[in-house]
């Protein structure tokens, strides 16, 4: 297993940085979230001036074994049909990639299709999708290790671009189940609490849902650990997240963190590491039933709340002018002495 070593932001800079922003021409605070946005991603980079480089979105794909349960409103070909459409460019996520000037990794990891002829796709595929864990292990301890590692590869390759906040979105049918999944087991809530309508279920739909993952649930008979519980439960897609996470940490790069699934990814990498939570930075409340109770769990206070549930990293993305209108904030605004304005507060 691989083994990150995530340090803390630097609190050494935190005063220095509340000072500036306090002594800038405002009323103290009067810039809400922006100025706690910017004290973070300060501390992030140990910085009085941060700045924001060539941000990411990286789609991790794969497909669930669960799927065949019809826990979905989706069928599973969708995961690879969608692929597709991230590369010719018609999706959610292509078009606030464009408008924000996010580049676009499109990753398989586990989908259950040959995309060997789609170019573009970068293919770390370890399986053909997950067993469903209805009837055992989603995957074996080596296909998690191995999407861990992809995960931190990936990472790699976008830092050694330059840079220094990234976002992650996923594609993979049936992937709210095995979040609702991770979610219930690693805080405790009860499960009928964390199942949602995933991509449109009805309410008889939802039922069924839930009598599902309430099923494989019982019949776990793991140690319980985070690790278990991600490579008995989860999709090939979510470890790699949540390996791309723990590294960008560990590269002390910001992280933008999208809707339920990631969160629910987040909360596994935090389980690991809890410093990693210091470069999240939560871009949106989704309108998945967990999502609330979830990031109320973390105490994370999310930037929007549209009534987004479409994934990809789409509400990572739109968060985003927000969290460079608080870097700018503290690198353009002038402060009281420069300009001899009376502080006014």
């Amino acid at each position: 297993m691989r083994n990150f070593t995530i340090t803390p932001s630097d609190i050494s800079v935190e005063r220095e940085l509340k000072d500036k922003i306090d002594n800038l021409t405002k009323p103290k605070g009067s810039l809400g979230l922006l100025e706690e946005l910017a004290v973070q991603i300060g501390m992030i980079q140990s910085s009085l001036s941060p700045k924001l480089n060539n941000p990411y979105n990286v789609i991790f794909a794969a497909d669930h074994g669960v799927a065949v349960e019809g826990v979905s409103a989706s069928p599973q070909e969708v995961t690879h049909q969608m692929i597709r459409n991230f590369i010719e460019g018609g999706a959610g996520v292509n078009f606030l990639a464009n408008q924000h000037n996010f580049k676009l990794l499109v990753v398989d990891g586990g989908v259950n299709a040959n995309l060997e002829s789609v170019s573009g796709v970068i293919d770390r595929k370890i399986a053909m999708g997950t067993n469903n864990y209805l009837y055992g292990a989603a995957m074996t301890q080596d296909q998690m290790e191995r999407a861990i590692e992809v995960g931190s590869e990936v990472v790699d390759m976008c830092f050694e671009d330059g840079c220094n906040i990234i976002s992650f979105g996923e594609m993979g049918i049936a992937n709210t189940s095995a979040s609702a999944l991770w979610m219930s087991f690693l805080t405790g809530i009860p499960l009928e609490r964390c199942v949602g309508a995933g991509s449109g279920l009805c309410n008889k739909g939802i039922e069924h849902k839930y009598n599902i993952l309430s099923k494989s649930k019982e019949r776990y008979s793991g140690d319980g650990s985070v690790y278990d519980i991600m490579r008995y439960f989860g999709g090939i897609e979510m470890v790699m997240a949540v390996g791309g996470m723990l590294r960008a940490a560990e590269r002390k790069m910001a992280i933008i963190v999208d809707g339920f699934i990631m969160s629910s990814c987040m909360l596994a990498a935090s389980q690991i590491d809890v410093n990693v939570l210091d470069y999240a930075i939560f871009g949106h409340k989704g309108d998945e039933a967990g999502h609330k109770l979830l990031i109320d769990f973390m105490k994370v206070k999310p930037i929007l709340d549209l009534g987004l549930r479409l994934g990809e990293g789409t509400g990572a993305i739109c968060a985003y002018p927000i969290i460079d209108s608080a870097v700018r904030m503290v690198n353009e605004m002038s402060s009281f002495e420069k300009v001899q304005v009376t502080k006014y507060f």
